[in-house]
């Protein structure tokens, strides 16, 4: 019986750091796509020196794009790999001996437990691990949604969905700037806006509590504490994100309701 043949999806912007280990972790696939955004960096020759067929698409937002590089694959078994991501040996002998059975003894989809490097460690609690991602699927049975941020596969109805074991090794953002950066810039800002789409709201009640119930939940109710300063600092992180996305979803209530005064006025 033949191999099912896998076709591991990539997208990038200037990822000239991380894309060779990506791709070398998926070596064995049968197929590798990198879709990349307009990277002004050597992302997509180090990525085609690895093996990997290139293609560039303008930035769509991430679960658009990531959809876009799963119509471009050949093959109908897809596996998603961002470019800070490795597939660890174990998980790669769990996908290639699913990939080894008949296609009607599999499921249309498998969660994987993703593990994160941060601050020289693996992180074992708050709320990190496992972080199961739904990563390897069938085309035809799921697609990539979500607005602004946290996409994901969304599998049809029908779609049956199982957990690999092995890890997708995660290596996150390198120092505790570039996480205070990104939590700024990209996180709070998305997921308010995220929150005031879906017609959620806040108050300065829930602004003031936020963030502290977020540490607590994080660092003691997770287990972050195992984790020591790495787990301390993920919780305190964790809190100043909650806390600013609440206030600019206030920020963001606020205008809408003076914009529409202003409109009856």
């Amino acid at each position: 019986m033949d191999k099912l043949k896998i076709s591991v999806c990539i997208i990038t912007l200037n990822e000239e750091d991380h894309i060779r280990a990506a791709c070398e972790s998926v070596s064995w696939a049968d197929e590798v796509v990198v879709v990349d955004s307009g990277s002004t960096d050597r992302t997509r020759e180090i990525a085609a020196e690895c093996g990997a067929r290139v293609l560039e698409n303008p930035w769509p937002g991430f679960a658009a794009q990531k959809q876009f590089a799963a119509e471009q694959a050949t093959h109908e078994w897809i596996f998603s790999l961002d470019a800070d991501e490795r597939v660890s040996e174990e998980l790669r002998a769990s996908i290639v001996s699913h990939m080894s059975q008949s296609a009607g003894d599999l499921a249309d989809g498998y969660l994987i437990p993703r593990r994160a490097f941060y601050m020289g460690r693996w992180i074992r609690g708050g709320g990190w691990y496992p972080d199961r991602q739904l990563r390897l699927y069938r085309k035809t049975k799921g697609r990539w949604e979500g607005a602004h941020i946290h996409e994901s596969v969304k599998m049809n109805p029908e779609a049956s969905v199982e957990i690999l074991t092995g890890d997708l090794l995660h290596y996150t953002v390198r120092n505790a700037a570039e996480h205070h950066r990104m939590i700024g810039e990209r996180y709070a800002p998305l997921g308010a806006r995220k929150m005031l789409e879906q017609g959620r709201r806040t108050s300065p009640l829930k602004i003031a509590t936020i963030g502290p119930a977020t540490f607590i939940r994080n660092f003691i109710l997770k287990g972050g504490f195992r984790d020591g300063l790495a787990g301390l600092s993920i919780a305190t992180f964790a809190a100043h994100h909650a806390f600013l996305k609440h206030l600019q979803l206030w920020e963001m209530q606020n205008r809408k309701t003076s914009d529409s005064q202003t409109e009856k006025s």
